[in-house]
């Protein structure tokens, strides 16, 4: 087998403005929703739902207080301050892209300013001009669970069309500031996402609304907004920076049915079928039917104007980027089954599946499959902007860590891939989630780690914040300088050994 990378492949990591950037009261930055995520000891790690939730009360709670400890991603890896350091380490590796996100509340702290704050400007610009000099092409996030949390508070966040305007204020500002830097954007992290945790990605508060199908409503009023919003975002990129380009971003939710049976594979086609109606919006520019019709079906009036439907269509994504963690299985008897949890949600245990520590089904030729549903489906260039495993890492005396079963996750993942430029697929690039250790989205801890680089600070933030290169930073490194060759390199050699061995009678 050989590498079947493209020469300008874009390999690099990403990371997020909340979960990195710590400083999270300094240089005029205002509070975000990531702010009152508190890390929870006391709450199973696969308790998905209790991990994510946040009420009325626990924001107040959350608002009066300066606590660091609780709330992890007010300090993060402090990334704001150890950026060059970072990034310099990251130029070492050969990264060709590293993906971030601006925090909102950096530009205008609660949203709704009329002018933006300049330290806030000031500090991206010094961030994206130190990734040129390390020959690093930024990749830009413009919303990634960080809206301000005064739009929450006083505008009930997405489900207000409000939001929509500040949002184009906060995007055209960014464009015109970094139109000489970056060229590459994305508008919202995982889109998907608003049911699995709404407070954190729209702002919704769920116990603001009378039932379930309220709340249910207002996201989906909500997730419209930021459709609405992308497409302004998009239509603004364009005339700002000619030859940019816009992508939208997917959590991809591989669903797998659990027999043949005609009933369990119509369960998994519609679980795929709804999880792809976020990138038919984006991509497509229109509503599928499916989605029109359950609107109808539960009464739902979700406010679309001729305006809103004209930008969705005129102003369509030019690339589709994903997320990719693991795959699920449904069943008719999931009553009957053995559960597993994830990062995404719990489902039926697949037995021909690894398992990782914190619930995760490990399936690398989902990706391949994954990619090859999605351009088949789109038929637009794909990225793969988050992929990795969370793992409990141990540092060693020499300062390294031997985390070969990192290197195996990633080894396999990216075969899959390369499979999948050879079925056809059109990959622009890849970028390992957590490339260096950062606070996890869902636990809000840093005892899961994913990174190449080790950061020495606990669950409490306890540590010197000192970094260090794991074994699978070399790894890494190697994989990109050779552009994928050196993941067959590795098979070949062990295969000459092999023959190279005498027999054993």
């Amino acid at each position: 087998m050989k590498s079947y990378f493209p020469k300008d492949f874009l390999w690099g990591g990403a990371i997020a403005a909340n979960q990195a950037e710590g400083a999270w009261n300094e240089d005029g930055k205002g509070m975000s929703v990531a702010d009152v995520a508190r890390f929870k000891p006391d709450v199973s790690v696969e308790d998905y739902k209790s991990q994510w939730h946040t009420s009325l009360a626990d924001i107040a709670i959350a608002k009066e207080t300066d606590d660091t400890v609780y709330y992890p991603k007010r300090r993060g890896i402090d990334f704001y301050h150890h950026y060059k350091e970072d990034i310099r380490l990251f130029g070492e590796m050969g990264f060709k892209t590293l993906r971030v996100s601006i925090a909102w509340t950096r530009i205008f702290p609660n949203g709704n300013e009329e002018e933006p704050n300049q330290k806030g400007l000031d500090y991206y610009r010094d961030m994206f001009e130190e990734l040129r000099k390390n020959g690093i092409e930024p990749l830009v996030t413009l919303s990634h669970y960080e809206m301000p949390l005064y739009l929450v508070d006083h505008y009930d966040g997405w489900v207000s069309r409000e939001a929509v305007g500040f949002f184009a204020k906060f995007s055209e500002t960014v464009f015109r500031e970094y139109k000489d830097l970056v060229k590459y954007w994305l508008s919202f992290n995982e889109i998907d996402s608003v049911f699995r945790h709404p407070f954190t990605t729209v702002g919704v508060v769920e116990e603001k609304y009378a039932d379930k199908k309220a709340t249910e409503e207002a996201i989906y009023q909500a997730l419209h907004h930021q459709f609405v919003a992308s497409a302004q975002a998009t239509k603004q990129l364009r005339e700002i920076i000619p030859g940019a380009q816009m992508g939208a971003m997917l959590t991809k939710t591989m669903t797998y049915a659990e027999t043949c049976d005609p009933e369990e594979v119509l369960m998994a086609q519609k679980a795929n079928r709804d999880n792809h109606f976020y990138a038919d919006v984006q991509v497509f520019g229109e509503y599928p039917k499916h989605v029109l019709n359950y609107f109808e079906e539960n009464g739902f009036q979700i406010e679309r104007t001729e305006e809103d439907l004209r930008l969705l269509k005129d102003y369509t994504v030019d690339f589709l980027s994903f997320s990719y963690y693991m795959s699920m299985v449904v069943s008719k008897n999931a009553d009957k089954r053995e559960k597993v949890g994830g990062n995404l949600t719990t489902g039926v245990k697949n037995p021909y599946l690894e398992t990782s520590e914190w619930g995760w089904q490990v399936d690398p030729v989902g990706l391949r499959i994954s990619l090859i549903d999605l351009y088949d489906a789109y038929r637009i260039p794909l990225f793969v902007v988050e992929n990795g495993i969370g793992s409990t890492d141990v540092l060693t005396k020499d300062g390294t860590v031997e985390d070969d079963y990192r290197i195996d996750y990633f080894r396999e993942h990216f075969k899959q891939m390369n499979l999948a430029i050879k079925d056809g697929v059109e990959l622009m690039g890849y970028t390992s989630w957590g490339c260096i250790d950062i606070v996890s989205a869902s636990t809000s801890q840093m005892a899961k780690r994913y990174g190449f680089i080790y950061v020495d600070t606990d669950d409490y933030g306890k540590g010197t914040y000192n970094r260090y290169k794991k074994k699978s930073f070399h790894w890494y490194k190697d994989v990109i300088v050779t552009n994928g060759d050196s993941l067959y390199a590795e098979q070949e050699s062990e295969r000459t050994a092999a023959e190279k061995s005498p027999a054993i009678i």
